[in-house]
């Protein structure tokens, strides 16, 4: 009975199906429900009876399309539940019994499920957000195509344990759903349960309760129905169909055609798709996303876990009725899964509903790829409506069809349609029938395809099947329209019975069309042609079906009758017959000349010219993977600074990695050896010496069933090691995306979604150590919609430029996809890219021979056939040459002839790529069987490459490599394909896919004839081309002319067609290309007028040619014999691989490899070439020629075609495919991709217009919560194959580890102190070496060091005193006025101690910085603080932005109110955990770069810590430091110095002192016990160490130290807690210096200067103030007017600060630039002073930084007498300027009782007066003595100012004045400039 399975029971069990008909019956009202066993015994004249089914939509879709908006009628009634028993729990996520259902509670737990139940997730209005837990038999639920699910409901509650709900309106009471409309278990039941690696419950695929069904169209059942397609085999029953004409015919016609019925389906695949009630609903109302579904029987196995039944289920829904005649549309299955076994017949179903098939459906596919098609250019006008158009009608479905017709038509008998191609035809039509609309919309590029025209008047149904008609009849019979009147199986059977009758021998395709006046259009498209059918039909199976398909036929002996046929054509009957009659003629002699001496002098000798094996040498870097490298640091770093936080590179001092490859032996020894190599473990300090391969194969993991244990142990090292960043590196990243969880067949097999298990587990995703790298060649399957890599973190391997200068050394040059295309275009000599005609046409006419095999099989045969008749043809059987093709004839001569013309036996690779590993495994067999009868296994190896397994290579091929790679170890073996270099050898490659596998150079051959060209994809297609990717190397052009002269020649090289030079077979074509004369230094031009079918050229024969600069095949006829000598080289060098890492090469070997002789233009003749190719040719070694050609890729012609067609922009057509199986496209409406794409605009294309498929493991990406999906720390590599990311992304981990160590530290200032020893040593020291606070009464013994030593102010003046003397005079003349080199600088390691900028962040820390979720700003408030100072004469008004979690800090009149004061503490406190004095840090342009993160500083103890900013830099202060204390200063500031800051610091201070006295006095407390210090510190100021003294030496005065890192919280409550400490005035640090002296430490504390970090007594300093207009040395300024004062300023010597070296802000931030807009001109300091009322350019900047800045460089000027005159300096009253470094000041103070020196036995060599005021009095200034000639300075604030202050200090009576010695700054008069005036002392 065929495959009727007429009266046979169904698998669906009894009681399911009485359930069903007693359920059927209480809901009926109307219709009587079928009979049961009408059910359970399906008769085949029932199902043949109606259509009546097909007329209606399902009940079930319509009210889902009712809740989701389509109803119009009105708003749903209202639904109420029963009210809930009292005292029971009504909270949202808990069963009424109390227990928690929510999923992220119990998804831990283990959960009891019975037998046949499953855990569903349920979905709770009131939850968005969660999903609850049930327990729900699976009966009642759909399988994956959404039939065959039970009324009713059945489930259990997994949190109380009740069981038996029988109502899902009970059981959603039972678990507090709380529906405001009625229950549905359709509606709420939303996904699976399944349990993870980790064994937690998470969510898995959805429920598919629409399923894969496609719905139809709502049509009345008279205008759609129509009689069913019987296809019965046998003598089954004809009923049906006995009016129809033709009946009979067609019943005796598939008897014949119909074959012995062989085992096509695997046993756990239920035979649903060939039962007589199966059927395919093609409406244009079905599913998007179902179409798109896998055409295959996949699909319809379903696993026994989900307990989903194989037989068709009753109707979903009755209120509607359920006739016994009408077919339900539960019964729908995938036809399109039938793989044809006699006649390939393929079934595009197109418009409407496509009618049943019954009976043997063996012999046809229905795919829905068509109607897909269709369905996806409705979308075209939605796309525009978004794009902001008018609403505008989509193409009419009669359109569509006509469209398709003419596509049909213009493709040509060896082409197969594409999707892609017609769904632009069907946009370009709609756009051009829409211009008006569309005008608007941004326009596609021109499309490739030929112009279609365009009816001015829409098609209408009646007109359709007259236009396909007359569209179709100038094709050739090719396609042909069938019209039917009733039905569209009425032409089916029309189809059906002309393809019986042989009337459709040469159409390829079969249009059928029912058009209705009242109705829309049914259609769909038979594909008769046999080529197409066969390909179309085989692109429908999965890759394992298409395994299993081709072990079966293996398995079954289907090729004993193609090995017969193959047997029939040999000469002799049988070719393994003439095989052993050659084997037995040759034995006896055929050892001794077989092996040529070459080769065995290869294996035996020692070649002074073979190099040492690139094994021992490390190979170099790139400069583009360098570049690449940095690109991949720049984005971690820019992760890393993002806003987001998500990596905190700071807190990482180490980097490890692990490198996960695919489950290929060979690959993963390769990236073993590449990790090796490259040394980068003991870079990383994973290793301390050179590692072992077997350490080093700890970093590299295999993704096969071993995978899981070592990625555990990798993340338990992490989880260990949270100080150390883990590069987790996923290598050719586009294999196995399958969804883990999704995936519901992945259990069977545990490799199966590996990936997603391992790689996106939630470990990885939440560490914060592990940073994700994806590496591939072919990145489309990662950029989709839902793609978990931000388009930011895409790096693209750089594009070189035209001359590829810049990225790749001139020695060589990258040989890619666009290369191997190019030399297909005229110009060339010979195309890389080829195809073998003779082969296809074998194949084409065996497959009509063969229909029964699989196209693969055939193909595979055929080629070995071939293949073996090469061979036999080489080893002297002329007639086989007749049983092969030339492209193959040409390959296996090269292949055997190569060992012999090099000196060192190398030979080529010939790569033979068999997908199929069974098919493998056949041509493996079969060609050594032929090698050995032929007596070649000493000539050639044949290899499997099996990705499971190793290289099993011969002994003495072992041998042989050992040799030329010098290699000693006794048990080396090859383990990857680069090692087989120079082996001439057959690789037969197998697996599917390639999983990253290199190979190497010798590569000559890449035959790809047997690559599958069904599966039409971009990324398979690119990634079987990129095995032949290639690194070519290039002559320099000036050596090439210079050699070229040498020689004598002035020609250029001539091309060949022959890489061996076949000298036996040049025949008279070949002699006359090689001697043609060609322009100089250019390849020779011709053009092909034919297809690059090899077969059609007469130089085939001879060999390949090259690309670019092929080596002539004559040479030079000059019989030198020096010449012939270099033309013999060594060699090529071993370490020129054509894998990218491997080192450049020297220069020796390669020129010697690559000279030539040459023919000169004038030798024309044929004879005289032939005659020079003879005599001359030198033995050339294959490596080195090889280094300068790329392989030749022989590929199937429908690939050729695919890879090859360009379109407008000149982007192969292969580029428009769906770039991967695993994606689907979004839209119809898209447009093309251009060849000027880069490849980040193609990421961004593929990101707009594809979509993961359910399977792939992004499905789910956009449905976790997440509003964008990005993981943070997971980034994409991308690159062409075999171009160098390996060696990329190694170097990378160098750099990352390398930039964490410099991450880890810090370059401070490493200087010695300055002045050291330029005045003689004070008598009296500090005695105590081991007191830790000073004596108050010793301390005040000590003089004040007046001198200078911290090393910044190396170009400052020197401060000359009384009781310092001069031991030199001639410090000037160590220093010039020039600018000082680069400060020293040391790089030290960051201690946990250290302050921080704002790139620091980890978890101890994140509350000081404020670190809030989503990332928001600290909560703060402005407040106003204002103050009198008299000197300014007005209020000072300062504002202090406090964060509300500071606030404690502060005193307000209420909470929230006015600022009062700043909480100070008590003199006496002593707690350990607080810091008493505030630090205040003045900063500018270091918002970034500033240190003000001190809380690992302070060791987590409470300070007070407030930022000093300008006005306008307030805002992004605030936006960086949002958790910090900020004093903003007034605007008038904001053009000030570092003066203004601190004055303003000191007066706030002590006014808030005075402010705290009165607040706390009237606590009872003492206004001395207020604390008065405040720290005043630098924001470069990072870490701080403290000297340890040892006094133990027998002297008294004998000690070492030792040095160590302290906190400041150490450093600071150590100060503080010193005696008397409220006597000093100013106390300070150390600067730190690596050489530290003994002089420096012995003194514990010093009377002296101090800078950066200083301890400010408020109250002692009330009188003295810092001077707010400096800009520089205003600490030094305030330093000498403390001690004149008479104050104590204190350095502690055993403390020490190191200060960062900054790039940024502090003084760099003031830019001295020209008033003047339009002035380029540099602005020196001899500018900045001018004199009044001049036409001098003004300068925009302050007035004292002018002053300061032209004194620093310009004191000469004014003050000669003093240059390098430390013996006489320059006397400067009250104040401390800057006078460069060649000139001495003597500062002295002119307040009352102040401390000065004695002046008495000084002489002046000059008097600065700088703003003097009242107490600088005549009298004052006449009891210092001046030299004759003394030069004076007075400066003031205005010409007036000045005029006066020389009259009130008599200045005249002994000082000269003129008129033009008076100068003023340069600035305008609105910017208040400062005036000078000069005089000489009389």
């Amino acid at each position: 009975m065929g495959n009727s399975y007429a009266g046979q029971l169904q698998s669906a069990r009894f009681e399911e199906v009485l359930h069903s008909s007693i359920e059927a019956s209480l809901r009926s009202s109307s219709l009587v429900p079928r009979p049961i066993f009408s059910q359970l015994y399906l008769e085949a004249e029932q199902q043949l009876s109606s259509l009546e089914g097909g007329s209606r939509v399902d009940n079930e879709e319509e009210e889902e399309e009712g809740e989701g908006g389509l109803d119009t009628n009105g708003p749903p009634n209202p639904y109420q539940l029963a009210p809930p028993p009292e005292g029971c729990c009504t909270m949202d996520g808990f069963c009424q019994a109390g227990k928690d259902l929510r999923l992220m509670s119990v998804c831990n737990e283990p959960l009891e499920v019975p037998a046949g139940f499953l855990l569903v997730g349920v979905k709770s209005p009131s939850l968005p957000d969660q999903l609850l837990v049930c327990a729900v038999d699976k009966r009642f639920l759909p399988d994956d195509s959404g039939h065959n699910a039970l009324l009713g409901f059945s489930g259990n509650c997994v949190g109380c344990g009740r069981t038996g709900f029988c109502y899902f309106t009970e059981f959603s009471s039972h678990i507090n759903l709380k529906l405001s409309t009625q229950p549905k278990k359709q509606k709420h039941l939303k996904c699976y349960l399944v349990r993870d690696a980790q064994g937690a419950l998470t969510q898995g695929p959805a429920i598919c309760w629409k399923g894969a069904e496609f719905r139809n169209r709502q049509a009345s059942a008279s205008a759609n129905s129509g009689p069913v397609l019987p296809l019965l085999e046998g003598s089954g029953p004809l009923a049906a169909f006995s009016g129809e004409p033709g009946a009979p015919g067609l019943n005796l016609g598939i008897q014949m055609s119909a074959q012995q019925a062989g085992p096509t389906l695997a046993s756990d695949q239920p035979p649903m798709a060939a039962a007589p009630g199966s059927r395919v609903f093609n409406g244009r109302d079905s599913p998007k996303h179902q179409q798109l579904a896998q055409s295959s029987l996949v699909m319809l196995a379903r696993p026994s876990a989900l307990g989903i039944l194989s037989n068709s289920g009753p109707p979903k829904k009755r209120h509607k009725g359920w006739s016994p005649e009408s077919p339900w549309a539960g019964d729908a299955g995938y036809v399109q899964g039938i793989v044809s076994r006699a006649k390939y017949g393929d079934c595009a179903a197109g418009h409407g509903n496509f009618p049943y098939l019954c009976g043997n459906l063996s012999d046809v596919v229905v795919s829905p790829l068509l109607h897909t098609c269709y369905q996806n250019s409705q979308s075209i006008s939605r796309a525009y409506e978004q794009c902001g158009s008018s609403a505008v009608q989509p193409i009419s479905e009669e359109m569509q069809l006509l469209l398709t017709v003419y596509y049909l038509v213009q493709l040509a008998a060896d082409q197969v349609p594409l999707m892609e191609e017609l769904e632009q035809i069907f946009l370009r039509s709609w756009r051009q029938s829409h211009l008006a609309e569309v005008r608007q919309c941004p326009q596609a590029p021109p499309q490739p395809y030929p112009a279609v025209p365009g009816p001015a008047a829409p098609v209408t149904s009646a007109q359709l099947p007259w236009l396909a008609g007359l569209a179709a009849s100038s094709c050739n019979h090719s396609v042909h329209v069938i019209e039917c009147a009733s039905s569209l199986a009425e032409g089916l059977a029309e189809m059906f019975r002309l393809l019986v009758e042989g009337k459709l021998a040469k159409t390829n395709y079969v249009v059928i069309i029912h058009a209705c006046r009242n109705a829309a259009i049914d259609s769909c498209i038979a594909v008769t042609g046999k080529y197409q059918a066969r390909i179309l039909s085989e692109s429908l199976l999965s890759p394992s079906e298409y395994q299993r398909k081709v072990h079966c036929e293996l398995a079954t002996g289907r090729l004993d009758s193609l090995g017969a046929f193959f047997s029939a054509l040999c000469p002799e009957g049988d070719i393994d017959v003439l095989l052993d009659k050659f084997h037995q003629e040759t034995q006896g002699h055929i050892s001794s000349s077989v092996t040529s001496p070459s080769v065995t002098n290869a294996v035996g000798l020692e070649v002074g010219g073979i190099p040492t094996s690139d094994r021992q040498e490390p190979r170099g870097v790139r400069p583009s993977q360098l570049a690449v490298a940095q690109k991949l640091l720049s984005h971690v770093c820019s992760v890393a600074d993002s806003s987001t936080r998500n990596l905190d590179l700071g807190s990482f001092g180490k980097v490890d990695f692990l490198v996960c490859v695919p489950p290929s032996e060979v690959t993963f020894q390769q990236t073993v050896a590449h990790v090796w190599r490259s040394g980068v473990l003991q870079e990383l300090g994973l290793e301390q010496e050179p590692a072992t391969r077997q350490r080093v194969e700890r970093h590299v993991l295999k993704m096969d069933a071993e995978a899981p244990a070592t990625f555990t142990a990798f993340l338990q090292r992490s989880r260990r090691s949270p100080h150390t960043l883990f590069v987790l590196v996923h290598d050719h990243a586009h294999w196995d995306l399958v969804s883990a969880v999704r995936n519901l067949y992945s259990q069977s097999d545990p490799c199966v979604g590996l990936v997603d298990r391992l790689l996106n587990c939630r470990e990885v995703k939440e560490a914060p150590n592990i940073v994700t790298l994806h590496v591939t060649s072919f990145p489309y399957a990662l950029q989709t919609q839902h793609t978990l890599i931000s388009p930011y973190n895409e790096i693209h391997w750089p594009v070189p430029s035209g001359d590829g200068a810049g990225l790749y050394p001139e020695s060589k040059k990258y040989f890619g996809l666009s290369e191997f295309i190019e030399s297909t275009l005229s110009g060339h000599s010979l195309p890389l890219l080829r195809y073998d005609s003779s082969f296809e046409g074998m194949v084409t006419a065996l497959g009509k021979r063969f229909p029964h095999l699989h196209s693969a099989v055939i193909r595979t045969l055929v080629l070995v056939q071939h293949y073996a008749a090469a061979l036999m043809a080489a080893r002297g059987l002329p007639k086989m040459k007749n049983h092969t093709s030339v492209e193959t004839l040409e390959i296996t001569r090269n292949l055997l002839s190569a060992p012999k013309q090099c000196p060192c036996g190398h030979g080529l690779m010939v790569l033979l790529r068999v997908p199929c590993s069974p098919l493998a495994a056949v041509a493996y067999e079969r060609l050594a069987h032929v090698r050995a009868r032929l007596a070649l296994e000493e000539d050639f190896e044949i290899i499997l490459g099996d990705p499971t397994a190793g290289i099993t290579v011969g002994k003495h091929f072992v041998k042989r490599l050992k040799s030329w790679q010098k290699i000693e170890d006794a048990e080396w073996r090859p383990q990857t394909y680069l090692e087989l270099e120079g082996l001439p050898c057959i690789l037969i490659f197998s697996g599917m896919d390639p999983h990253g596998e290199s190979l190497p150079r010798s590569l000559r051959y890449c035959d790809l004839r047997l690559i599958s060209a069904s599966c039409l994809a971009r990324s398979a297609l690119e990634q079987e081309l990129g095995l032949a990717a290639y690194f070519v190397s290039s002559e320099d052009p000036a050596e090439q002319a210079a050699r070229s002269e040498a020689s004598g020649s002035g020609d250029g090289e001539k091309p060949s067609g022959s890489d061996n030079e076949d000298e036996e077979e040049a025949g008279p074509e070949a002699s006359l290309e090689a001697a043609s004369p060609s322009e100089p230094g250019s390849p020779a031009r011709r053009e092909w007028s034919c297809s690059h079918d090899s077969a059609s050229s007469s130089l085939s024969s001879r060999g390949s040619g090259s690309v670019l600069c092929s080596e002539a095949s004559a040479q030079h006829s000059g019989p030198v014999q020096g010449e012939l000598t270099r033309a013999s080289p060594p060699c090529g060098s071993m370490e020129e691989a054509r894998v990218p890492v491997e080192k450049p090469r020297s220069d020796g070997a390669p020129r010697a490899g690559q000279q030539s002789l040459q023919v000169p233009s004038s030798s024309s003749s044929p004879g005289a070439s032939c005659t020079g190719t003879l005599v001359l040719q030198a033995p050339q070694c294959s490596l080195a020629k090889a280094c300068r050609q790329p392989p030749i890729i022989f590929l199937p012609k429908l690939v050729y075609d695919m890879v090859t067609a360009t379109d407008s922009s000149g982007l192969p057509k292969a580029a428009s495919l769906l770039p991967s199986p695993s994606v689907m496209w979004t839209s119809s409406f898209r447009p093309l991709l251009n060849k000027t794409m880069t490849s980040t605009e193609q990421s961004l294309y593929y990101r707009q217009w594809t979509v993961p498929r359910p399977s792939h493991m992004d499905y789910g990406n956009r449905a976790e919560g997440c509003v964008d999906g990005f993981h943070p720390r997971r980034l994409l590599l991308s690159g062409p194959p075999q171009i160098g990311k390996t060696g990329a992304y190694l170097q990378f981990l160098s750099n990352l580890s390398r930039m964490l160590l410099r991450l880890t530290e810090v370059d401070v200032y490493d200087e010695e102190e300055i002045n050291t020893g330029l005045w003689e040593e004070p008598e009296w020291h500090y005695t105590q070496l081991n007191d830790p606070w000073p004596d108050l009464e010793l301390f005040r013994k000590i003089p004040f060091d007046y001198i200078i030593h911290d090393p910044k102010y190396e170009d400052a003046s020197l401060i000359c005193s009384h009781h310092q003397g001069v031991k030199s005079e001639d410090r000037g003349t160590q220093r010039t006025a020039e600018p000082p080199v680069r400060r020293r600088t040391a790089r030290i390691r960051l201690s946990k101690y250290a302050a921080h900028n704002t790139y620091h962040h980890c978890g101890q820390c994140q509350h000081y910085l404020g670190s809030q979720p989503r990332y928001q700003l600290c909560e703060s408030t402005l407040h106003a603080f204002a103050f009198s100072y008299s000197m300014l004469g007005e209020e000072i008004q300062l504002h202090f932005i406090i964060p509300k979690s500071k606030e404690h800090h502060f005193v307000f009149s209420q909470p929230g109110g006015q600022l009062e004061s700043m909480r100070l503490p008590l003199v006496t406190d002593t707690s350990q955990e607080c810091i008493k004095s505030p630090t205040f840090t003045p900063t500018t342009g270091r918002h970034e770069h500033g240190l003000f993160n001190l809380y690992h500083a302070m060791d987590g103890a409470s300070h007070l810590h407030v930022l000093v900013v300008k006005e306008y830099e307030m805002a992004i202060y605030k936006k960086y430091w949002p958790n910090h204390i900020m004093l903003v200063l007034p605007s008038i500031f904001n053009s000030a110095g570092v003066g203004a800051a601190h004055f303003l610091i000191k007066e706030l201070s002590y006014h808030n002192l005075e402010l705290e006295r009165s607040r706390q006095e009237e606590l009872g407390i003492q206004p001395q016990d207020i604390w008065p210090f405040i720290v005043i510190a630098d924001d470069s100021c990072v870490m701080w160490n403290v000297v340890d003294v040892d006094c133990s030496g027998e002297h008294g005065r004998e000690f070492s130290w030792s040095e160590r890192n302290v906190s400041l919280k150490h450093v600071l409550q150590h100060i503080e807690a010193a005696p008397n400490i409220t006597h000093y005035a100013l106390l300070g640090l150390h600067k730190w210096g690596g050489r530290a002296r003994a002089c420096e430490v012995r003194e514990p504390f010093s009377r002296c200067h101090v800078h950066d970090f200083v301890l400010l007594n408020v109250d002692l300093t009330q009188n003295v103030q810092y001077n707010r207009n400096r800009f520089t040395c205003d600490d030094v300024d305030f330093n000498l007017r403390v001690h004149s004062a008479g104050l104590l300023v204190c350095r502690f010597n055993r403390f020490r600060v190191m200060k960062k070296q900054m790039a940024v802000g502090g003084r760099r931030a003031f830019h001295i630039t020209s008033k003047v807009s339009d002035s380029s001109a540099a602005v020196v300091p001899a500018q900045y002073i001018c004199a009044p009322d001049s036409k001098h350019t003004f300068l925009a900047a302050p007035a004292q930084l002018l002053l300061e800045k032209f004194l620093q460089h310009h004191s000469h000027r004014i003050f000669p007498l003093s240059l390098k005159n430390h013996g006489h300096p320059v006397l400067s009253v009250d104040c401390y300027l800057n006078l460069g470094p060649q000139v001495s000041v003597c500062y002295v103070s002119s307040r009352p009782h102040s401390v000065n020196i004695s002046c008495s036995d000084l002489t002046f060599s000059g008097l600065l007066l700088y703003l003097c005021d009242s107490f600088v009095g005549p009298g004052f200034l006449k009891q210092f003595h001046f030299l004759k000639g003394a030069t004076l300075c007075v400066i003031c604030q205005d010409r007036n100012s000045l005029r006066q202050t020389v009259v009130r200090l008599e200045l005249e009576d002994e000082w000269q004045f003129r008129l033009r010695d008076e100068f003023q700054t340069a600035n305008a008069r609105e910017d208040r400039p400062l005036f000078l005036l000069t005089g000489r002392h009389i």
